[in-house]
């Protein structure tokens, strides 16, 4: 098969409910699109959802990459895992600045050669076969107590299980709002908390052990990545209920992490951060060479590149915890299909490549 275009376009987007993170608001997002013709028959699609705060890559910065992206493999073959290989190696040399872009075009040749090969990415991936359905967080952002409480309500209502909590701007909060949620949603529900960065290492200590108190499953992120030193302060079980997030962006944090006394119980997985499934994979196989769990996180997602991230956490024996819950809240989205939802669990589709369309 043979590569005979590549398109791309952003869309903006409203969120049906906009949220609050340590130091943020959010409103709205741009979503970008990236479609690859094979054969002037099979499509390929991706998406990409970039965060200037994480990554430092703008929209436009973003789409500017997405729109140059022709010139990489138009008249180039593929037909094979190790075609794609090939040809995502340009991707990680020329995009280490917009690893949003570079992660939906990648994710676009997976689909691409699913397409071709009539076979889904998990399979392409592993070749297991059949993979179960998994549970996933919805997140809670920043509000008041009440607030907090009633969301939480909304979703058990919904059929979820698990609920990710934001934290980080104040710890007097965080804690009476953690305490409340447990007694709200009871035992039988997961909860996990996610400060953003937002904490200093007194803050640090004074939720850590609320987190055994509340079975709280961890605390993603809780420092700033320049501040990544605090962790050496902390005990073996305490770093065990710590997960890092924008502190592991690409494979060579996840190298990192891996050699370093200081690594904690699980990593966040994000496309969007990484660079696309190719380099996700990478991070997956460090994870399971130091016994690290993973969680597949994401951003504010079309269903393009959360089916993306489903079919890269189904196919990773590290895979512990989902947090793929972007593309519910969006006002609209121009994809459909990828996986299904049901009572918080999401499965994949049979479907060859992603499971995705547009309507665009």
């Amino acid at each position: 098969m043979k590569i005979t275009s590549i398109e791309s376009w952003s869309q903006p987007v409203r969120l049906k409910r906009p949220y609050s993170i340590a130091g943020h608001r959010k409103t709205d997002v741009t979503l970008h699109f990236a479609r690859i013709l094979g054969n002037g028959v099979h499509i390929g699609l991706g998406s990409a959802s970039p965060s200037q705060r994480v990554t430092g890559e703008s929209a436009d910065a973003c789409q500017a990459a997405l729109d140059g992206a022709s010139r990489l493999w138009t008249g180039k073959s593929l037909a094979s895992v190790d075609d794609l290989a090939a040809l995502a190696g340009p991707l990680t040399r020329e995009m280490q600045s917009t690893p949003a872009a570079q992660a939906a075009l990648d994710m676009a040749l997976w689909d691409l050669l699913g397409h071709h090969l009539g076979r889904p990415v998990v399979r392409l991936l592993d070749g297991s076969g059949e993979h179960a359905p998994r549970p996933t967080s919805i997140t809670i952002g920043i509000q008041s107590v009440e607030r907090t409480l009633e969301s939480a309500r909304e979703y058990l209502e919904r059929g979820f299980r698990c609920i990710k909590i934001k934290l980080g701007d104040d710890v007097d909060e965080d804690i009476e709002r953690l305490h409340r949620l447990r007694e709200t949603v009871g035992a039988g529900v997961a909860i996990r908390a996610d400060a953003n960065e937002g904490y200093d290492e007194r803050a640090l200590r004074r939720v850590l052990p609320v987190l055994d108190t509340l079975d709280i499953e961890f605390l993603e992120q809780p420092m700033s990545r320049d501040d990544e030193a605090i962790l050496e302060s902390l005990s073996d079980e305490e770093r065990r209920r710590v997960a890092l997030d924008e502190s592991v962006q690409r494979p060579i944090d996840a190298v990192r992490w891996e050699q370093s006394e200081s690594n904690c119980g699980t990593w966040v997985v994000k496309l969007m951060k990484c660079g696309g499934i190719t380099p996700a994979m990478e991070i997956a196989e460090a994870a399971d060479r130091c016994g690290t769990t993973l969680m597949w996180g994401c951003m504010d997602e079309s269903v393009i590149s959360i089916a993306a991230s489903l079919h890269a956490a189904s196919a990773s024996r590290a895979t512990r915890y989902l947090d793929l819950d972007g593309s519910f809240d969006l006002a609209e989205d121009p994809a459909s299909g990828g996986f299904t939802l049901r009572d918080g669990m999401l499965s994949l589709t049979d479907r060859p490549g992603l499971g995705v369309a547009t309507s665009t």
